[in-house]
């Protein structure tokens, strides 16, 4: 697998579990105990930390990226694994 693959690959797993992990420790103001601003929304983080959900998406994406590679070069799970569909009629079986 070529160094670019590798690095798209984990780019897209990067933006997957920052997306993912964005709802994890946020605090309203509410649950925080803090008075809200005027024409604050409701929903609206207290202390929103990008940097810190920088950092877990990228120890989540770099062990994603590790198993994506060693599935690929090991062959642990192939297609033919996750072929849930039925053969058709009349076709050889492996």
């Amino acid at each position: 697998m070529q160094i670019t693959s590798i690095a798209a690959i984990y780019f897209l797993f990067w933006v997957m579990s920052a997306f993912v992990m964005l709802p994890f420790g946020v605090r309203t103001a509410d649950e925080a105990g803090v008075e809200k601003v005027p024409g604050q929304a409701e929903s609206a983080p207290v202390n929103f930390r990008p940097g810190r959900l920088a950092l877990r998406a990228t120890i989540i994406a770099a062990l994603l990226t590790a198993l994506f590679v060693a599935n690929y070069e090991y062959a642990w799970i192939t297609i033919a694994d996750i072929d849930v569909l039925p053969k058709p009629p009349g076709a050889a079986a492996d």
